[in-house]
């Protein structure tokens, strides 16, 4: 073999290396580009998965065959429950029937807001039905967010105890300024019915479900 012919080996075998060495730099430049843009995208799933603003959740023990209905009540709006599951602020996203119709064992009601109109917001759970001797204990979360590019904070909670079916319980009144900020002082349990107030204006029995 010829000199010539060696040379023009080695010169094609470090050509060869050096395109494989800039694709291979030019596809992690490519990923590195791309990375920063996957985490907005997350972000976007996160806030989906949490819907409204102010978020109101009752949870009772798990397994427990009862059923218990969250009542809430924006300012200037109707009251939503499992009779009326919409108004123009609230929607009730969970109708809870106990042990009926649950594949789960969990217990919860919740129901979200769409915006945050300024004014008195009120919480009450109401014991429909009860298939055990016991009274049922009742855990209130209220949480809430200004926007949608915020994270809901937990504003306020509490645990109220049902004793006898029909029993409906006042767990919070309170106050939020147009920021979605609890008011100063303006938390208290005044007992205010929800359910009565709108099976009576639907005129439905109480029985109804």
């Amino acid at each position: 073999m010829r000199e010539t012919d060696l040379f023009d080996d080695e010169s094609g075998a470090t050509v060869f290396r050096d395109v494989i060495m800039l694709a291979l730099a030019g596809f992690v430049m490519l990923v590195l580009l791309l990375l920063p843009h996957l985490n907005p995208r997350a972000k976007t799933e996160d806030a989906a998965r949490s819907p409204g603003n102010v978020v109101v959740e009752a949870r009772w023990p798990d397994g427990l065959n009862a059923d218990v209905d969250l009542w809430v009540q924006a300012p200037g709006d109707v009251p939503v429950g499992y009779s009326n599951a919409g108004g123009a602020v609230f929607n009730l996203l969970r109708d809870d029937l106990g042990h009926m119709s649950d594949l789960t064992g969990l217990n919860y009601e919740f129901s979200y807001s769409r915006g945050v109109p300024p004014g008195e917001y009120t919480v009450n759970v109401h014991l429909f039905r009860n298939h055990t001797a016991e009274p049922v204990p009742v855990t209130i979360v209220v949480s809430a967010k200004g926007g949608a590019g915020e994270s809901a904070k937990q504003l306020l909670t509490t645990r109220v105890v049902l004793a006898q079916e029909g029993e409906e319980r006042t767990a919070f009144r309170f106050r939020l300024d147009d920021k979605a900020r609890l008011v100063s002082g303006s938390v208290h349990d005044l007992p205010k019915p929800l359910r009565a107030v709108r099976t009576a204006a639907r005129g439905a029995p109480e029985s109804a479900r």
